[in-house]
């Protein structure tokens, strides 16, 4: 199977931007009289989204709406300090036509394209979705069907290529090929897959694209 769409997760697979989330964790729990997180800690709570992140860098039952609006304004301040592609990242974009690139990620839309744009990156794709682009996030596959309909590819045609099990999940139930990124910052929950990028370089060799 060669496929002739690309979905693509963001956090993890295409920037690494732990180290900012970790910085508006942190600046949320100071708030709060909280002692800091470490990075590893930070690492562990992302891929499901800016609410549950915020739930499991928080003391159990700790959680309000309130402070999920607070870290998305700490978030936004620190949004570009020191997220960065992953090397070789821009070059997998460029082999690909920008019609048949999405990006479907749990990360609130808004925060996404400011993300995107600010590192250059938002030109390369044809539809970026969020996770309140739809009713439900991934691991449900409603947002990747809709990102196949407004690519106009078939499921069949199309794999989902993520660093994160919900990605995985997602691509599977929506009946697209999937590929784990193995340099994220999630793990593949012992699901099969169809491909394996051990690292970004991986990516092209899989998938090398007619401008490769």
């Amino acid at each position: 199977m060669t496929p002739k769409a690309f979905l693509l997760d963001l956090d993890g697979t295409l920037v690494d931007s732990v180290a900012d989330l970790r910085t508006a964790v942190n600046a949320l729990r100071c708030e709060l009289s909280l002692p800091a997180l470490d990075l590893a800690q930070v690492r562990d709570y992302v891929g499901d989204g800016a609410r549950l992140l915020v739930t499991r860098a928080l003391p159990p039952g700790a959680f309000t709406e309130a402070h999920l609006d607070r870290f998305l304004v700490l978030y936004r301040r620190h949004l570009l300090d020191q997220t960065r592609p992953y090397p070789g990242i821009v070059e997998f974009l460029r082999a690909h036509p920008r019609e048949k690139l999405a990006v479907v990620t749990n990360k609130p839309y808004r925060l996404s394209l400011e993300l995107l744009q600010g590192l250059g990156l938002a030109e390369h794709f044809a539809v970026i979705l969020g996770g309140d682009s739809c009713a439900t996030k991934k691991p449900d596959p409603a947002p990747l069907r809709e990102a196949l309909r407004q690519i106009g590819a078939a499921p069949e045609q199309a794999v989902m290529i993520g660093d994160h099990h919900t990605d995985l999940h997602a691509g599977r139930a929506a009946g697209t090929a999937i590929c784990f990124c193995a340099w994220g910052l999630g793990h593949d929950d012992g699901l099969a897959t169809d491909f394996r990028a051990e690292q970004v370089a991986d990516l092209l060799r899989l998938f090398p694209g007619a401008r490769a």
